[in-house]
């Protein structure tokens, strides 16, 4: 009896390296975050209407996957019914933070979620370029009813990618996806637990944990020189050295 040979399953690599490559560092983020704004400058490109509805289109996408964590086939079914704005005043500044239903239909784990994440006003920049005929209507389309092409927003992407100047992007493989590696990569560095990240992002915590950990050498250094550490029950209590 011939013998089956079975394919090893390669175990999780804590200290992922290839994830930290195939998202970006902040300034490079922020070097896109600029570029956008002139790539989307309707009178020094001279764009056309749809030229400039689909580049706003693209660039309010980008900013939304930054700020939600929705994976892509998520982003691209939303729906108006599927999002509210609500404004909230923290520490005497006004927030929009957009609040997102996901429905089981619409992502790969086929499990509903709810959660708020900044960047109510990406959702109402878009809504005034294209005002929705009715709350059915997909949000990014450029007519309402279709979905925007994955290889439209991939070629366009690569564009911003490339003006904003990240440098090796196709060997670190940059992909619209690594926008909600970038995502999750700040949640974590910013000291949200494990499964609060994870339950906004619709995966699970030991995912989270796993792939996130050990990308954030920030967070290991400040553990590590820490002088104060908060206890269970809430009380800060110093460190000897």
């Amino acid at each position: 009896m011939q013998e089956l040979e079975f394919r090893k399953i390669k175990k999780i690599d804590r200290n992922n390296e290839d994830i930290r490559r195939a998202t970006f560092s902040n300034a490079e983020y922020y070097a896109i975050v600029l570029y956008m704004r002139d790539y989307t400058a309707r009178k020094k490109h001279k764009l056309d209407d749809k030229t400039f509805r689909l580049r706003m289109l693209v660039r309010l996408w980008i900013l939304v996957a930054v700020n939600s964590g929705l994976r892509s086939g998520e982003q691209r079914q939303l729906s108006w019914r599927d999002v509210d704005i609500e404004k909230y005043e923290i520490s005497g500044k006004s927030h929009s933070l957009a609040r997102i239903r996901i429905r089981p239909e619409i992502t790969k784990v086929r499990l509903s979620r709810m959660f708020l994440c900044r960047g109510g006003n990406y959702f109402e920049s878009w809504k005034k370029i294209q005002p929705p005929k009715s709350i059915d209507d997909l949000i990014f389309s450029l007519d309402g009813e279709t979905e925007f092409p994955n290889r439209t927003l991939t070629a366009h992407f690569h564009k911003i990618v490339a003006g904003a100047g990240v440098a090796d992007a196709k060997a670190r493989g940059i992909v619209p996806y690594s926008l909600r590696h970038f995502m999750i990569s700040q949640r974590v560095q910013s000291g949200l637990s494990y499964s609060d990240v994870a339950d906004m992002c619709g995966t699970s915590s030991t995912q989270v944990e796993n792939t996130y950990n050990h990308l954030s050498d920030g967070r290991h250094l400040t553990n590590a020189v820490a002088t104060y550490k908060r206890t269970a029950d809430g009380l800060i209590i110093p460190l000897l050295s």
